[in-house]
């Protein structure tokens, strides 16, 4: 073990303990980034995959509001991409590509919410969220939107 992560630890704690530690942390890290995970999901509206956002249809927040918001999602994206790419490095504990994902989904950029579309689509996907979704209590997400009445 490298002198200068020797020095910062308890004493007596040696290779095992260590690893014992980062594993722990690791599992605890993925427990976690599932209950978020999960609790995200369950709190998405059914149609919010189906609702175009610069539609009437899709409910907005007064521009003072929604501004601030927008800056401070997107800022909390850039840092929990870079936090995950740290974890990404050999080494370092906890759920680095998990962390990257959740940042991108809270980045605003060209053609997300095609690409969110697409990912949904993926064989399973929607059938694993919906049955979350259902466990909870919640109506399925629906893709797209229904019919508007003439």
């Amino acid at each position: 073990m490298p002198e200068w992560i020797s020095q910062r630890l308890p004493e007596n704690w040696g290779t095992t303990e260590v690893v014992l530690a980062a594993a722990g942390f690791t599992i605890a890290t993925a427990v976690v980034s599932l209950a978020v995970t999960a609790a995200v999901l369950i709190r998405l509206p059914p149609d919010h995959f189906a609702c175009a956002p610069a539609s009437a249809a899709c409910p907005s927040r007064p521009p003072y509001i929604h501004w601030p918001l927008l800056v401070l999602k997107n800022l909390l994206g850039l840092v929990l991409i870079a936090l995950g790419g740290m974890m990404s490095v050999p080494g370092v504990p906890g759920q680095g590509l998990l962390t990257i994902l959740i940042g991108v989904m809270l980045l605003d950029f060209p053609g997300k919410r095609r690409l969110e579309r697409w990912l949904l689509r993926r064989r399973g996907v929607l059938a694993a969220i919906n049955k979350v979704r259902a466990r909870y209590g919640r109506p399925p997400l629906v893709l797209d939107a229904p019919p508007v009445a003439a």
